[in-house]
């Protein structure tokens, strides 16, 4: 990895679980505007997803869905199964298979490839919460596949803008919009390592600010930050235009925290799941890659407003 760092701290985060819509559209050949999926469709997705990955789950075996995953979430869900496959080969023995019920299923109306649609359902876990998964798909013949994932309280669930037939309007370019989709990832990577005016503050904008300030003054161990923008392919960001004239919006980011001992010492000895997804010898440094993704609410003045947030350790490099 070359990196070049600044001296702002990321706090060591590694989400166990995964999880969010888009101003890059590739058109492939196609004009006409098109529902992305039917009912049945999406529903058939959600299905065959939740199979995939509570079986990749009691095993521990990332290769069980990785053809129901990808972008961001599938990123932070393949490194979880990978390090925990290593810690534990002989599988989850506290496997809880994932259950989704009362689904409701946004499916926005456009031309061309990639084509998505957005769930939000309950689950019997993570209390309350409502699941929002949003399910992609590059070409006819490949399977729908979860880029996104994360959790909302259900009053931050957005009532979104829909045509007479009941199909939802993607949120594309920066029509309208404070910010537009295409532009949040460089943004909020932007923001962590300067600050800005673009985010609302909160626990994922100025606490996170707040908590690198305080870990880089640490005696004995130098931690460096650098935030990166995901934006190619499956990382592409999504979104879908609210009543409200806004946008509920879902981004990736990468991240890389660098930890250096000081002089005739090492980096503290990290978990185990860390460990596990280490190459090198960890001595005096240990670089940690974070993948994020992030859910928003965009509106059309003023400031982003974060709904959820979930980042998850995808490599780590000892030196």
């Amino acid at each position: 990895m070359s990196i070049t760092w600044g001296r702002r701290v990321l706090p060591a985060a590694a989400a166990a679980l995964a999880l969010t819509v888009s101003g890059c559209v590739v058109v492939h050949g196609e004009r006409e505007v098109l529902p992305a999926a039917t009912p049945d469709e999406a529903g058939g997705a959600l299905r065959a997803f939740t199979d995939a990955y509570n079986a990749a789950d009691k095993a521990y075996d990332p290769s069980l869905d990785e053809d129901r995953v990808t972008g961001a979430f599938g990123a932070i869900d393949g490194a979880r199964l990978k390090a925990r496959q290593a810690n534990h080969p002989q599988g989850n023995e506290r496997h809880e298979p994932l259950e989704l019920t009362d689904a409701r299923y946004t499916i926005p109306a456009k031309a061309g490839w990639p084509r998505w649609f957005l769930v939000d359902a309950k689950a019997n876990k993570g209390g309350d919460a409502r699941w929002m998964l949003v399910f992609v798909k590059e070409r006819r013949e490949e399977p729908w596949q979860a880029a996104y994932l994360t959790l909302l309280n259900p009053a931050d669930v957005p009532e979104f803008r829909k045509d007479e037939q009941g199909y939802a309007e993607p949120a594309v370019g920066g029509d309208a919009l404070a910010v537009a989709p295409s532009r949040l990832s460089r943004a909020y990577a932007d923001y962590l390592g300067e600050g800005g005016e673009t985010f609302a503050e909160g626990p994922h904008t100025s606490v996170v600010r707040e908590q690198r300030e305080k870990n880089e003054k640490r005696p004995g161990l130098v931690r460096q930050f650098k935030d990166e923008p995901l934006v190619a392919g499956d990382y592409a960001p999504l979104g879908l235009r609210t009543v409200d004239g806004g946008a509920l919006v879902f981004f990736a980011t990468r991240h890389f925290e660098k930890l250096t001992a000081a002089p005739g010492t090492e980096v503290p000895l990290q978990n185990a799941d860390v460990r596990a997804l280490t190459t090198g010898e960890v001595g005096q440094t240990l670089t940690m890659e974070y993948v994020s993704q992030q859910a928003v609410r965009v509106p059309r003045r003023g400031q982003v407003v974060f709904l959820g947030r979930v980042p998850g350790l995808t490599a780590a490099r000892g030196e």
